[in-house]
């Protein structure tokens, strides 16, 4: 599976019809609607806001008084097609004057989530572990050696706590060494960009 690293908005006119989109990557089914709040607002005056997501094998799409069909699935259908989880694509369409037609609206939403699409790289989705650990002072030598290049959360107590997402194949390289120099304390599964 795929997703987009950042936020990705594109403007396209076609046939005097504004249509922006607007693609968030999301972790959590909740940001839905946050972000539909959101665009709302940003964009007071717009015709539609036109929907679809995919997150953790759930799908929805809206198409926001458009005719049935013509918006909200060919949004999802473009996003099912790139292969694409944990993704949020919002269509806001500014009426022109010109009626498209059913086809015409179908193509209109497809371009416009395409031409989004195209603008910045999608990224794989790897499966991963968000793992916090404990360990003695005298070993954060070793583990800062086995965990180099990776972004770590650090905490200085009476012993030093890390907290750090790892991709799947890279603990199994280093699981071994750092069950020996740390103390596991948390271990969760996640999934990480590459």
């Amino acid at each position: 599976m795929k997703t987009i690293k950042e936020s990705i908005t594109n403007e396209i006119i076609i046939n005097k019809s504004k249509f922006i989109t607007v693609l968030f990557n999301i972790n959590d089914i909740t940001e839905i609607q946050k972000n539909l709040k959101a665009i709302k607002e940003q964009y007071k005056d717009a015709t539609h806001y036109c929907y679809a997501y995919i997150i953790n094998g759930k799908e929805k799409c809206e198409d926001d008084g458009e005719p049935s069909g013509t918006a909200g699935l060919p949004i999802l259908n473009v996003l099912k097609q790139n292969n694409l989880t944990n993704i949020l694509c919002i269509v806001i369409r500014y009426f022109g004057g010109i009626k498209l037609g059913a086809g015409g609206l179908i193509r209109a939403y497809s371009t416009s989530v395409s031409k989004a699409l195209n603008k910045k790289a999608i990224v794989n989705l790897v499966k991963g572990y968000k793992i916090t650990i404990e360990f003695p002072y005298k070993n954060i030598k070793q583990i800062d050696y086995l965990l180099k290049n990776i972004n770590i959360q650090k905490n200085y107590q009476v012993n030093i706590i890390y907290t750090f997402e790892i991709t799947q194949n890279k603990l199994k390289q280093i699981e071994n060494e750092l069950i020996n120099l740390s103390q596991i304390k948390i271990k969760k599964p996640i999934t990480l960009a590459s």
